[in-house]
């Protein structure tokens, strides 16, 4: 929630929240005013806000972690990537790529405007296509000459990024992507790392 409308409900002013949680008036001051980003503030900042205002340390980090309306589910997606990477460590490459082919999933959510998977399966099947030797499908050049508007990055990533803005893990990511991801706007590394 953020913090100047639980101030508001819980009927504090910037001052008496201050006093009350040892938290010092400029931090909190500054905090409300949008020139501090309360998830930048030490745990115990947060501890003694929370506290005085008698909400958990997540209830009053919400905010702060909403996922934007570009991804409204980027959680799912991320459990939708870890399947597939399961299922084709399970299949392995080549039955894996046969089976999506021949069942036509790629095209299936590109038609119901699920861009984001239609992208990663089609990123894996070119992918895999390349490690194992193969051509590439030619029945999607139309989705190949397509792409996110803006990158997508791992979840854990996202949230590290949100934590500390002076960790340079997207920078990083992005070198380690696979071409046929990043292609798509999607920052992808790990495909071969399930357990």
């Amino acid at each position: 929630m953020e913090l100047m409308s639980l101030l508001k409900e819980k009927q504090f002013s910037v001052y008496q929240c201050a006093k009350e949680s040892h938290v010092p008036y400029t931090t909190l001051s500054d905090i409300v005013k949008g020139k501090t980003r309360i998830e930048k503030c030490t745990a115990e900042t947060i501890y003694k806000l929370a506290r005085t205002l008698h909400v958990t340390m997540e209830e009053l980090l919400t905010e702060c972690f909403k996922e934007d309306e570009n991804a409204p589910n980027l959680r799912d997606f991320e459990i939708y990537k870890s399947n597939i990477c399961h299922l084709v460590k399970d299949k392995g490459d080549i039955d894996f790529i046969i089976d999506i082919l021949k069942e036509n999933q790629i095209r299936t959510y590109w038609e119901r405007q699920w861009y984001r998977e239609s992208f990663y399966l089609l990123a894996m099947v070119d992918y895999l296509s390349r490690e194992n030797g193969l051509p590439l499908c030619n029945d999607y050049e139309d989705i190949r000459n397509c792409t996110l508007p803006e990158p997508l990055y791992p979840w854990d990533v996202v949230l590290a990024a949100k934590l500390d803005d002076s960790l340079d893990r997207k920078e990083q990511c992005l070198k380690e992507a696979i071409p046929e991801f990043l292609r798509f706007n999607i920052i992808e590394s790990e495909i071969r790392n399930v357990c």
